[in-house]
Formats: C-alpha cells, sequence, structure tokens
C-alpha cells in the first residue's frame, strides 16, 4: 500500500533509529526492557494477545542495539517527500503541506527531557476545532521506542490511536498483575477486557482520546500564558534534576485546569474521572493533594464541585508559580535550581 512513500518511511524510521541511540540509557533497565518489547511487538505486527518468547526478544535486541551503536554520532536526515524534494527533519508544517493529501501525518517535536520524537502514520482524521488543527493517525508507518499518544506543535494536535491503544494495554496488563483497588483499576473496569481485548481497546481508547486532544489544547494555551518559546528554553537549558520533574509537572497542572478538567466535568464519564486520576504522576500528585481529596470526595459522594473549585483556584495558581519559576531561571540560569524547587515545593 505504502511502497511509492518507501524511501520517507525509511528515512523516517532512520531518524527514529538515532534518536533511540541517543536517549535509550534515559531509562531504568526495567522501563527500557518493557519497552523495548512492545516496540517488538509492533515492528514484527504481534497481536496483545499473543506471548512474546524472551529469546525471539532478546536476538532482536541485540541486533537491534548494534544498529544503534552505529547511528549515534549521526545528524538527523532531511525528509523525502515524493515529488516536492527534501525538508528538514523537524518542520512539520512543510512536510504535513505535502503528505496529508496523500492520507499520511507526520510529526517530530521534543518530549520529556527534550528527547526528540518522531513519527510517521496514516491520517485518519483532520479537525479544525476553536483555531486548533487536530490530526488523528491510525496505523503507524514509523516510530521510536517512546511512542506518546499526543503531542503539540504550535496549535496543531497530533493524535496517535495505535499508540494509544499500546499505552492502554501496557496499563491493562500493570493492573492485572497487581489487581489493587485504584483509580486506573476502575477505570479499565468499565470495559469488559475479559470478553474481548480488542474491542474493550477500542472502546477505552475512543472514550480517553478526547480526553487526550482537551490536554494537548490546554498545553497549547498554557504555553500561551507562560510564554511557549522561554519555557522551551529553560528546560533545555535545565540539566535532569527534582526541579526539572516540578516544572513539567506545573506545567500538566496548569493545562489541566485551563481546559482538561473543565472537559473532563462536562462529558460526565466515571470512566474518564477515574482514568484521568489514575495517571497523575507521582510529582502531580504530592504538588496537589487537594485535588487528590477532592476525587475522593466525588468517589465517594458524586459531587464534582471541589475539583471544579480547585480547577478554578489553579488557573492562577500554576501560572504564577510557573511565571515565578521563569524568573528565577531568567535571573540565575541553572545555579536557580534550588530556589525553583523550594518555589514549587513549598517547603
Amino acid at each position: 500500500m505504502h511502497k511509492q512513500h518507501s524511501d520517507l518511511i525509511q528515512a523516517v524510521q532512520h531518524n527514529c533509529h538515532i534518536a533511540d541511540a541517543r536517549h535509550a540509557g534515559d531509562y531504568t533497565l526495567c522501563v527500557y526492557l518493557l519497552k523495548m518489547r512492545e516496540f517488538y511487538r509492533w515492528e514484527k505486527g504481534i497481536g496483545f494477545q499473543q506471548v512474546l518468547t524472551s529469546d525471539d526478544v532478546g536476538d532482536w535486541l541485540t541486533r537491534r542495539e548494534a544498529i544503534w551503536n552505529e547511528l549515534d554520532e549521526q545528524a538527523y536526515a532531511p525528509v523525502p517527500v515524493n515529488g516536492s524534494g527534501e525538508f528538514d527533519a523537524f518542520d512539520n508544517e512543510a512536510i504535513n503541506a505535502h503528505i496529508n493529501a496523500q492520507g499520511l501525518v507526520y510529526s517530530a517535536g521534543y518530549g520529556r527531557r527534550c528527547r526528540p520524537l518522531f513519527f510517521l502514520g496514516e491520517l485518519e482524521q483532520k479537525i479544525e476545532q476553536d483555531g486548533y488543527t487536530i490530526l488523528v493517525a491510525g496505523r503507524e508507518l514509523a516510530r521510536d521506542v517512546e511512542a506518546p499518544p499526543a503531542m503539540n506543535q504550535g496549535r496543531q494536535v497530533f493524535i496517535r490511536r495505535e499508540s494509544l491503544r499500546r499505552m492502554l494495554w501496557e496499563k491493562v496488563e500493570e493492573w492485572r498483575w497487581n489487581g489493587i483497588d485504584s483509580p486506573l483499576g476502575r477505570a479499565i473496569a468499565c470495559y469488559d477486557f475479559d470478553a474481548d481485548v480488542e474491542a474493550a481497546l477500542d472502546a477505552m481508547a475512543a472514550a480517553e482520546a478526547d480526553m487526550i486532544v482537551a490536554h494537548e489544547i490546554g498545553e497549547v494555551k498554557a504555553g500561551q500564558l507562560l510564554g511557549d518559546e522561554a519555557w522551551q528554553q529553560m528546560l533545555f537549558a535545565l540539566p535532569p534534576s527534582h526541579a526539572d520533574i516540578m516544572l513539567r509537572a506545573v506545567r500538566d497542572h496548569l493545562a489541566d485546569c485551563l481546559h482538561t478538567i473543565p472537559e473532563l466535568l462536562a462529558r460526565d464519564s466515571a470512566a474518564s474521572m477515574h482514568f484521568y486520576f489514575g495517571n497523575l504522576t507521582a510529582m502531580r500528585k504530592k504538588l496537589a493533594p487537594a485535588l487528590l481529596e477532592a476525587y475522593q470526595h466525588w468517589h465517594e459522594t458524586g459531587d464534582v464541585r471541589k475539583i471544579a473549585e480547585w480547577a478554578e483556584w489553579g488557573r492562577e495558581h500554576w501560572t504564577q508559580l510557573g511565571r515565578d519559576s521563569l524568573e528565577l531561571f531568567k535571573a540565575k540560569g541553572a545555579d536557580a535550581l534550588p530556589e525553583i524547587e523550594t518555589l514549587i515545593g513549598g517547603d
């Protein structure tokens, strides 16, 4: 089906390999092995319920790491588009202007710890909403080990349905192993995974895709308040640190107060509410104990007012924390790390 795009697919996957070669060491060993197992499943087209053998994955992993060893010093290659020449690997707008009409979507950007991320997929939908362009990808043709289900680039939001399904499957497996009562477990229990895994995954992915779009739009709005360029410069300049994790949590809380939580409340879905709280990071929980109390109150009573009140309060609170952190960084650079940690942590 995509033979005419083979050069494009190979070029994007080549850049994915370079990014993986440079950043595979960012993970703990356990996380790395889990991600590589699922990457192997994607690359080989293996279904979620099929058991993977350690021998198969191990041999493939050895070969993949050998490829990475040859690539980690290479520069990212330009992306060739049939009949239109080559483009810089990070020129999303120009590349998509040519390939969207051919049923493809491309994204390049930066994730956590400024890790480059690339993917190429089949374009399922292109939606214009409130001044944002939402590009929904289905089957993925090239991707990194790291495969976030959503990213935003300016006023473009990229949703990756296949990556979302894989992320959800990993969470389902994790919950099945521990079986504890938790917000995530409550969300999963809303779907019949025992009867039909694929159908349950489709239903859950469809339900949560809208909330992922809401968060990415919130990220755009947060960038408008904080100054996207200044914020990215700060994250690029700061070394991996406790402050870096805290700053990302501040930005995420702001995005959710601005857009995600209002959309979540309007949706009135118990499954999505549980899923949202089940995916809060440890740092976000630490910085927002009142939000967790509001969730527990909703879980026990069905009353969402405390969640709504927290979001209204948070719009000003997280904006101010973000701006104060930027001022400290502008004044002192990386030397501001201890003060940023104290500011955000409230110590």
